[in-house]
């Protein structure tokens, strides 16, 4: 995500770059939020556009951006490889730089980074567990990969407890773990990485997980499906956690594998509140990011 204006520009590549606007950009999820429910007008981006530039498919993430600017007052462009001349050899910094001639900001959907949907996932602990981040407890449970990686920085930077559950050799990227280790000795949280899924969960506030084959990784299915077995998000999984703890998943979910029927359904889920939450949090990052709101 990124803006150009008058030969300044504003980038949202990592959780990094919003750290010192983090808690800002949740307040304002939630305002743009009781905005919507109560029907009240808020289009600070009418006239501006938005170039959306997708490297894998999606449902949320294209749906939610181009529903959000439609009402911000604004209008988005979805534009696949096939569409663009990226698909015939142009490269992406010519494509780039011609399109911000053109339009206010740039969207790309690509595989490695998940900063909007952690947004999302913060503002929605926000809604269901109360303001205090600095009491509460997340534990994420499978493969350490872009959406663990951007929890844990989101949970340092807010000082919120995490621990990862994952398998050896499916750990977080260590450059990252190791940015929100330093993040959270300011912050006062503790972020750990552990092999149990058990021992993960003791005493979880949250309880949060992510598909094991990821886009691009068909070829790993069947043995990353043996890896994981253990780490299921099941009912027996969830009783080790609180009494009261939520269950998330950033969708779409393989049922049966990472997370069963049960749990997702079930009354701790809070899953497809989790998804609505996109919308509103990308409506508050393109506020943020495009008229500086």
């Amino acid at each position: 995500m990124g803006r150009r204006s008058m030969g300044t520009k504003r980038d949202l590549v990592s959780m990094l770059d919003v750290k010192h606007d983090l808690v800002g950009l949740l307040e304002l999820a939630a305002s743009i939020k009781n905005r919507t429910k109560a029907g009240e007008p808020y289009e600070p981006l009418r006239g501006k556009s938005l170039a959306m530039l997708f490297e894998k498919a999606s449902t949320r993430t294209r749906v939610s951006f181009e529903v959000g600017m439609t009402q911000l007052g604004g209008h988005a462009l979805f534009l696949s490889p096939n569409d663009l001349q990226i698909g015939r050899g142009e490269t992406i910094s010519d494509t780039a730089r011609v399109l911000s001639r053109y339009v206010d900001g740039i969207l790309y959907r690509a595989f490695k980074r998940d900063p909007c949907q952690v947004i999302a996932d913060l503002f929605t602990i926000l809604e269901h567990k109360g303001g205090a981040f600095k009491q509460l407890k997340l534990a994420y449970v499978g493969d350490g990969n872009n959406v663990c990686n951007s929890l844990l920085l989101g949970a340092a930077i807010v000082g919120m407890d995490m621990t990862a559950a994952c398998p050896s050799g499916y750990e977080p990227d260590a450059e990252l773990l190791g940015a929100a280790r330093g993040i959270a000795k300011e912050s006062g949280s503790t972020i750990r990485v552990v092999d149990d899924p058990v021992g993960a969960v003791q005493r979880a506030d949250v309880v949060y997980t992510d598909v094991w084959v990821s886009m691009g990784q068909e070829k790993e299915k069947e043995k990353r499906e043996k890896v994981f077995r253990l780490y299921q998000v099941n009912a027996a999984l969830i009783d080790h956690a609180k009494k009261d703890a939520v269950v998330m998943h950033c969708l779409p979910a393989h049922r049966g594998l990472e997370i069963t029927d049960e749990v997702i359904d079930g009354p701790q889920s809070i899953v497809f509140d989790q998804a609505e939450n996109r919308l509103h949090a990308q409506k508050a990052i393109l506020s943020r990011f495009l008229a500086g709101v």
